[in-house]
């Protein structure tokens, strides 16, 4: 079992590796084809969509299949994926080289073995590490793509994504076991009996829409998704996908400079999620932590507002990672524990679809706000967003008053 989870850490940390190389090309490329900054909101957007439609359906198929043949299915797309990319030399195949993406969901693949194998009370600690391997894998692909796009250009750059995506599926199939839920000592008479029960479609929505009545799901979705709308502008999309477009326009900096800084937000990421939030797990309660999260989101959603270079940013970096990896931890660990362990790959699809949501409408949003309002108007409804999302958890969640377990 531990060697499963280390392989399942390092397939998570190539597959961010090769996420991160590709946002080292997509916005250079886009642009040399004619892409304006709202355009390139739309082909992202066009990436969320997809996505926001796979989740469900990638969990649904991983809880009937099990995660191996969900990963192999994300790594085979993840070849396509990249592969189209690498032949893109028209508007119209920028776009149609993000239809695989609807299959795309790597990370959270690992996280349903990582579910799968590990009991609930050490979950939150174990999907923390997954945490680390997104920032060894952002560091690694953010380095490595911006000096491959700078010396050989897109072709190449995307044909090691390519090459590295082909490693990860002969990973996934020599070191992960066919059944991940099998093995969890908990969860085998379930297993059996849900086996018989399940053998539904994997597009039957009946049994998503039946998760979402178990107690407290509802409110911690909502909690997900009205906290992380302004996040997911600020923080996802413009360190994802908007901040290589601020990068170009407002920091002034070129494709190696911009993978050198995403590489620093690589290893913030690294140190807080492999050497911070499993200390914290295990002396606060969720409730505390999320509450925590959200409020220093909304500060940071102010500094942003008034930020003015790309040194002032890098300062703003470290709380910024700190509250958005806290927040994404601790939701998915609170879901993940509501719902029967045959059912967590559902729910992770479901977690997913909510990042999917986020990059659905945060491009679109972020482009238009951008070109009118400029860089400050993402913090200033981070803030704006958050701090509310905060004041109605203080008045709703008297239990985050106990922050001590003990």
């Amino acid at each position: 079992m531990p060697k499963v989870i280390f392989v399942t850490y390092l397939i998570a940390a190539l597959d961010i590796t090769w996420m991160f190389l590709q946002f080292s090309i997509t916005p250079y490329l886009a642009r040399k084809l004619g892409f304006d900054t709202l355009w390139i909101g739309y082909l992202q957007t066009t990436v969320g969509v997809l996505q926001l439609l796979g989740g469900p359906i990638f969990g649904r198929f991983a809880d009937l299949f099990g995660a191996r043949a969900a990963l192999c299915l994300s790594c085979s797309a993840n070849v396509v994926y990249y592969g189209l990319l690498a032949a893109a030399d028209s508007p119209l195949m920028l776009f149609i080289h993000k239809l695989p993406a609807v299959f795309m969901h790597g990370l959270p693949g690992a996280q349903m073995v990582v579910a799968d194998l590990t009991e609930p009370d050490k979950r939150a600690a174990a999907l923390g590490k997954l945490g680390l391997c997104f920032g060894i894998g952002m560091v690694a692909g953010s380095s490595l793509g911006g000096t491959l796009n700078t010396n050989y250009g897109e072709t190449l750059t995307a044909c090691v994504a390519v090459g590295g995506s082909l490693i990860n599926l002969l990973l996934v199939l020599k070191f992960i076991p066919k059944n991940t839920k099998s093995q969890a000592p908990q969860d085998q008479s379930q297993a059996l009996q849900d086996q018989s029960k399940q053998k539904k479609s994997v597009f039957d929505m009946g049994e998503i829409i039946r998760l979402m009545k178990f107690p407290g799901v509802a409110k911690t979705f909502s909690i997900k998704i009205f906290s992380g709308l302004p996040s997911g502008d600020s923080v996802s999309v413009i360190f994802q996908v908007m901040f290589s477009i601020i990068a170009m326009n407002f920091f002034q900096l070129e494709p190696a400079q911009n993978g050198y800084l995403m590489a620093y937000f690589g290893i913030v990421s690294m140190v807080i999620q492999g050497g911070v939030i499993g200390r914290l797990t295990a002396k606060y309660s969720e409730n505390s932590l999320l509450l925590l999260s959200i409020g220093m989101s909304s500060l940071v959603g102010l500094a942003q507002a008034f930020m003015t270079n790309v040194y002032q940013f890098c300062f703003i970096v470290l709380p910024m990672m700190f509250s958005l990896s806290v927040f994404n931890v601790i939701t998915d660990s609170m879901l993940t524990k509501t719902v029967p362990s045959s059912d967590t790959g559902t729910m992770l699809g479901l977690c997913a679809s909510v990042q999917s949501l986020l990059r659905t409408i945060g491009p679109t949003i972020g482009g238009i706000l951008y070109q009118n309002y400029g860089v400050s108007s993402f913090g200033l409804m981070q803030f704006a967003v958050n701090t509310t999302v905060f004041v109605f958890m203080l008045r709703n969640m008297p239990s985050s008053k106990d922050d001590h377990r003990k």
